[in-house]
């Protein structure tokens, strides 16, 4: 028996179950395993909490038409949380259990009695406070139980033809601001937006522009910084005046994920 088929077992004494999916690779796996072993009574929801960009959310969306698995799409807005907007180092714990709160209102409202998410092997080497916010409202994680690590997620998900099996990881739009800074609804847009401007001139898939108090600083994988010619530079200097930054740099260190999980002044 493959692991794939481990995962798909995992589900087999579940009667109904949800499955909180984001957009990305973990949770679209999981999801093709329910939907494999359960049918109709897999449901994903996806929770549009005004920090997933619109990227993700097409993302999650074109995913559950591929698997044809049930969507319900959770609406509500982070922002209206004072605990989440003030962005501590806790800010993902609040995120997740607020989360939580809605997915198990969800489960009651369905009769179900099953949370599932994406959370793999190697997402409990990080610091990630959501990961125990989740397991408190008791959200259970089969990637984790069925032993996954991301190298094994997706090459699975290449096997059983998923088409975002190489999609790069991502995180909300929130935690391009640094700890300490507060999340605003400006910061975001403009976030989302810097993004998608870097990408569209560039044609680089993982793309970071981290909001350092109206600075942009963009992060891209190290052997891709050259893109950033001075031609190119000054096009996306430019576009990122209009949308609200300040100015612009080029992390000459290259990508990697929670570079400013620290406090800021």
């Amino acid at each position: 028996m493959t692991k794939f088929d481990n995962l798909v077992q995992w589900f087999g004494d579940k009667t109904k179950v949800i499955i909180a999916l984001s957009g990305g690779v973990d949770s679209a796996l999981v999801a093709y395993a329910a939907f494999q072993k359960l049918g109709n009574s897999a449901i994903a929801v996806t929770a549009d909490y005004k920090t997933l960009s619109k990227e993700e959310l097409d993302t999650a969306k074109q995913i559950c038409t591929e698997i044809g698995i049930r969507q319900i799409i959770l609406d509500y807005d982070e922002l209206q949380n004072e605990e989440f907007v003030k962005n501590n180092s806790d800010r993902c714990f609040h995120c997740r259990m607020e989360l939580g709160d809605h997915l198990l209102s969800l489960a009651k409202e369905l009769d179900v009695k099953f949370i599932v998410d994406g959370t793999n092997l190697d997402d409990l080497g990080d610091y990630r406070p959501g990961i125990e916010a989740l397991k408190k409202n008791g959200i259970r994680s089969p990637l984790v139980e069925t032993s996954f690590t991301k190298n094994e997620i997706r090459s699975t998900a290449k096997f059983v033809g998923l088409s975002i099996f190489d999609k790069p990881s991502n995180s909300c739009l929130a935690s391009r601001i640094p700890w300490g800074q507060r999340v605003t609804s400006e910061k975001l847009i403009r976030i989302e937006f810097g993004e998608t401007i870097v990408k569209q001139i560039t044609n680089l898939k993982q793309v970071r522009v981290r909001d350092l108090d109206g600075i942009a600083k963009i992060e891209v994988e190290k052997d891709q910084l050259s893109v950033f010619e001075d031609k190119i530079l000054d096009e996306i200097s430019g576009k990122f005046k209009l949308i609200g930054f300040l100015s612009v740099q080029i992390d000459p260190e290259g990508y990697s994920p929670g570079k400013i999980n620290v406090f800021t002044d």
